[in-house]
């Protein structure tokens, strides 16, 4: 087995509701991404109207993913529940 580092993202599952969000947004010019800014650390990067902002946290490998599918999620439904 390889040993893991501190740099690991750790796991997640995709679910439909996060499919469909990453689809909508990357098609609508959303782009959201983690990034790491120190081992066992990430920040996420949202690219809206060619405009990129950074969350003000971090998060760690166990919350990573979720996070970021929440914004995926959070930009489709605030462009289609109108």
């Amino acid at each position: 087995m390889a040993k893991k580092n501190g740099w690991d993202m750790g796991d997640y599952t995709v679910t439909e509701e996060d499919l469909k969000a990453y689809i909508w947004c990357i098609r609508n010019k959303i782009y959201i991404s983690p990034r790491a800014i120190r081992e066992a650390r990430w920040a996420i990067d949202i690219v809206n109207n060619d405009k990129t902002n950074t969350d003000p946290n971090s998060y760690t490998k166990a919350d990573i993913w979720s996070k970021t599918y929440e914004y995926y999620k959070h930009y489709y439904k605030k462009k289609n529940d109108k």
